[in-house]
């Protein structure tokens, strides 16, 4: 397996998901642009994302959305200088142009690469291309629009509402 550039702790010192739910393994490579993580997790009976004893190819959109929180505490950790920064919050507002190669990700027997582009991004929004692929064969891809720093978006469009 090819050296991590950060671990499984580092990940999840940086984004909400702990314990099982912290999906990701460790960064293998990284640029202001992208992210590409690798896991093993969708091979644990202990997936809190299995339901029937299987993991659904949609899981892979999680496994995306954590790919660009790392990408998005990398990023905050670059332009600050300093250690140990949380990406702003956010949550994933949409996804689209979704392609599912696979039924299921349970059964694949190698290490998931889940690739995060940036595509687009100001303000309180990000736009984010993904692949999640396995021994170099795409399982499923699309793209997810991110929205930032929720809580203080919705503060300020209550406050100009009127």
């Amino acid at each position: 397996m090819a050296e991590l550039l950060k671990d499984r702790d580092w990940i999840a010192a940086r984004i909400p998901h702990q314990g099982t739910m912290c999906l990701l393994d460790g960064v293998l490579a990284w640029d202001p642009a992208s992210v590409r993580c690798t896991s093993a997790t969708h091979t644990r009976a202990d997936n809190p994302l299995r339901a029937h004893g299987r993991l659904a190819a949609l899981s892979g959109i999680e496994y995306a959305a954590q790919a660009m929180a790392v990408h998005g505490a990398l990023l905050a950790e670059a332009e600050s200088g300093m250690g140990a920064q949380r990406p702003r919050s956010g949550y994933l507002a949409s996804v689209r142009k979704l392609v599912l190669h696979v039924e299921r990700l349970d059964d694949i027997d190698a290490p998931l690469q889940v690739e995060a582009q940036r595509i687009s991004g100001e303000g309180s929004s990000v736009l984010y291309a993904f692949t999640v692929s396995a021994k170099g064969q795409a399982l499923l891809s699309g793209r997810a629009a991110v929205i930032l720093d929720a809580a203080a978006v919705g503060q300020s469009a209550d406050r100009g509402a009127g």
